[in-house]
């Protein structure tokens, strides 16, 4: 988990204090990861926004962006081209290609019977 350092004014640091104090979190990092969380599902455009300006600083990978952006892979190359942002091809290293491997597993298509594709007929 990242950690940051931040100044806010008092009376809002006074205000997270009461409701931690109220038992309304459990703590002020639990207040702030709350407020961000909210605020992030309430600006739509801002999340994308973030995902987008994170993917062209090659800070993170497509399905990094479109976990971000809470789209999938296909809408997020789609916003990323909107945008004019070059789409990047291939895996950056293990990580990456232990991802794309995980997320290929929960692909699904259609009607297709599972198993090796091969009628009985074949």
């Amino acid at each position: 988990m990242a950690r940051i350092t931040g100044s806010y004014p008092d009376d809002l640091d006074l205000l997270i204090e009461g409701a931690v104090e109220a038992g309304v979190f459990g703590g002020k990092s639990d207040a702030l990861r709350e407020f961000v969380r909210e605020y992030f599902e309430d600006h739509e455009n801002e999340r994308i926004a973030a995902a987008v300006a994170l993917y062209e600083r090659e800070r993170i990978t497509l399905g990094d962006a479109a976990r971000l952006a809470d789209v999938d892979r296909w809408t997020m190359r789609d916003i990323l081209r909107e945008h004019g942002v070059e789409l990047r091809l291939g895996l950056a290293g293990e990580e990456d290609a232990a991802y794309e491997a995980e997320a290929a597993t929960e692909l699904e298509f259609g009607d297709e019977p599972a198993g090796d594709g091969l009628s009985d007929s074949q």
